[in-house]
């Protein structure tokens, strides 16, 4: 038998969240309680401060991996909550999963997926509004999905006339991408600053590279242009 799906958390009421620079956390898979985290200090990769290694565009331009969005959002947020060896718990419980599949259902959350064949190796999920997209968790099962999915991400809301992408909290492996720490107070002003609609969606952004007849090598070039 299944468990009982837990409530979820209204749509409106994370929207509101994220818009106050605050999104929820629970102590493990199974807690039934959330609780909102305004952190002190805030990651953020700036758009144009990408950093692309040479072996990262080698693994775009080889076109190794079929890059998605959207296509298998439960799935990335399952494998998100998979524990890992260095957490053995999940601060994403059942009701986070379920409200954020609901989000993604009202559009304003997305995923990324990366995929070896029919295969889903890697990928990233977060929250979006305005200009802004709050990444929430990524994972990877083999060696550069999670680095693939991010370059994806950024040149998608490059193209798409995103303006803020959040990291939450910062990590090592962010700040090897070119992620910054700043205080919150910062962050906040880049968020309300952040308002408006962009010029297109990330589903659509992603869609218009996959038109390319090398559509990795279409998203190197486009994020070499400034990094």
């Amino acid at each position: 038998m299944h468990a009982p799906v837990p409530e979820t958390i209204p749509v409106e009421l994370l929207l509101r969240a994220y818009r106050s620079g605050v999104f929820p956390m629970a102590d493990h898979r199974s807690d039934r309680e959330v609780y909102w985290v305004e952190p002190r200090e805030r990651a953020i990769i700036p758009l144009d401060g990408f950093h692309m290694s040479k072996s990262l565009k080698k693994v775009l331009r080889q076109d190794r991996f079929r890059v998605s969005c959207d296509e298998a959002f439960p799935n990335v947020i399952a494998a998100c909550a998979e524990p890992r060896e260095e957490l053995s718990e999940s601060w994403i419980s059942h009701q986070i999963e379920a409200s954020y599949i609901e989000l993604q259902r009202a559009g304003h959350a997305h995923s990324i997926e990366v995929w070896q064949g029919e295969e889903l190796v890697g990928g990233l999920y977060g929250v979006a509004f305005d200009r802004v997209f709050c990444g929430e968790s990524m994972f990877s099962r083999t060696d550069n999905a999670s680095k693939v999915a991010l370059a994806w991400l950024v040149a998608a809301m490059r193209r798409a006339g995103y303006a803020l992408l959040d990291c939450q909290f910062m990590t090592d492996h962010l700040a090897t991408m070119g992620a910054v720490a700043m205080p919150q107070s910062a962050y906040l002003e880049r968020l309300f600053a952040a308002t408006g609609t962009p010029l297109s969606s990330i589903p659509q952004a992603v869609a218009a590279a996959n038109a390319h007849s090398s559509p990795g090598n279409s998203i190197a070039q486009d994020l070499t242009q400034t990094s």
